[in-house]
């Protein structure tokens, strides 16, 4: 069993910032992508921004020079830094993952139970 915990979420003033966190935990092989998505209350959810294992990231035009995305493979977390928040930023942020179990060959998706940010004065 795989699982995704994430942390860091909160009420923010805009301009501030957040640090989210998610670990993955159980029988993991590997983890190939990491990424950061969000949904905002009557919108799809949307990826803000993704990592490979090789290091290489992307992000929404949105967050672009505002937002970082990073992991620790050695501790199969990933991070993403919120700086300079927007009210537009508000959403329910969730984790997600291609992670290749133990003992499987081909890699799942996993997803976090989602983090509330709030960037609200």
């Amino acid at each position: 069993q795989v699982q995704l915990v994430e942390s860091g979420g909160g009420l923010v003033q805009p301009g501030g910032s957040l640090r989210l966190s998610c670990a993955a935990s159980g029988s993991i092989g590997s983890i190939n992508t990491m990424a950061w998505y969000r949904q905002a209350p009557g919108k799809q959810r949307e990826l803000v921004a993704g990592t490979t294992s090789g290091g290489s990231t992307n992000y929404v035009d949105s967050v672009k020079g505002r937002f970082t995305i990073s992991r620790d493979n050695a501790k199969n977390t990933v991070f993403l830094q919120m700086n300079n928040l927007k009210p537009e930023d508000t959403a329910v942020y969730y984790c997600n993952a291609r992670i290749r179990p133990l003992l499987y060959t081909i890699d799942l998706t996993y997803w976090g139970q989602g983090t509330q940010v709030t960037v609200s004065s």
